[in-house]
């Protein structure tokens, strides 16, 4: 009778330990399809489409030119702003940044997110008054920033500045 027992108690250790490892293989296969799961769920949050998107598009003759904004995963990539009215570059430096302002909200993010700006000056020596209405208007962690005078032509539309820029949502 003792031998039975013993037989018996064995036996519930093995199926014991066989239902241990089940239970962690099973455990196992549940975490690494949650993982995939939840980075999927990252993924779709902070829009990382593979799809490029264009909002505010100008059109010329029925047919797509440029986009005032595109978008391509977390990136917004804003088109140059320009000031097409008389006045002097202190004028058009604060007409241009609020129009940027404006498209980049349109394309869901901010002054705060710029990452990158391009500014492009008709002439050198406006570079300290841009600057003059140019500061502070990316908030307290500003954004790298290229400045150039254009050659011969200027910028396009008469105006005395033009910037672009690259942010994230």
């Amino acid at each position: 009778m003792n031998a039975l027992i013993y037989s018996s108690s064995k036996s519930l250790t093995m199926q014991e330990k066989r239902r241990s490892v089940l239970k962690k293989l099973f455990g196992s296969v549940l975490a690494t399809a949650g993982f995939g799961v939840a980075a999927k769920a990252a993924a779709v949050s902070t829009n990382t489409s593979d799809e490029k998107q264009a909002g505010n598009v100008t059109y010329d003759q029925d047919v797509p030119l440029f986009s005032g904004h595109t978008i391509m995963g977390n990136l917004v990539f804003i088109a140059g702003k320009g000031a097409h009215f008389p006045g002097d570059i202190k004028a058009h430096t604060d007409h241009v940044l609020k129009e940027l302002e404006k498209e980049l909200i349109a394309a869901g993010t901010s002054m705060e997110k710029v990452l990158k700006v391009n500014v492009y000056l008709d002439d050198i020596k406006d570079y300290k008054d841009m600057n003059e209405v140019y500061k502070g208007r990316f908030g307290s962690k500003p954004p790298v920033r290229t400045t150039v005078a254009v050659a011969k032509g200027g910028v396009p539309g008469d105006s005395l500045v033009e910037i672009d820029c690259i942010a994230y949502l």
